[in-house]
């Protein structure tokens, strides 16, 4: 696995693999020579259907003779493609747990919703500013 996300063309992929550029808004490293010079010897924008942003933890998966160009995210850039990339009931969860910081009520309660959800802990603590060891810990408490 790679720490940088992936721009990618593909046409028509097999099984969802990213989120459609288009969908994620505006990206910092859009405005970057490297992805400009790419994009344009791709001859495409980034509103093309078929270009793809990729996570980091997705990129195993992109074909070989894909075209592809690595990008740098900010932290919130990624964490807004991985949204975008989720099934609804994750992400909706996921936007919860950005509020999360500033929740009053059954913080405890929303930990357990999302892990049950199916949001990894990992992802979890990322999003929360929790520690890794208190969600763990919240799964486990009644």
């Amino acid at each position: 696995m790679t720490d940088d996300a992936y721009l990618v063309l593909l046409e028509g992929p097999a099984t969802p693999l990213g989120t459609p550029l288009a969908a994620t808004g505006p990206l910092a490293c859009l405005d970057t020579p490297a992805v400009r010079a790419w994009l344009a010897a791709h001859e495409v924008t980034a509103t093309s259907p078929g270009l793809y942003i990729v996570p980091p933890e997705e990129t195993a998966a992109l074909p070989e003779d894909a075209e592809k160009l690595p990008v740098p995210l900010s932290p919130e850039e990624l964490s807004t493609v991985r949204t975008r990339n989720a099934p609804e009931p994750v992400a909706g969860v996921e936007r919860e747990l950005r509020a999360y910081r500033s929740c009053t009520e059954d913080r405890e309660g929303l930990l357990r919703r999302a892990l049950a959800a199916g949001v990894p802990a990992h992802r979890v603590a990322e999003l929360t500013g929790e520690e890794l060891t208190a969600v763990k810990a919240a799964a486990t408490r009644p």
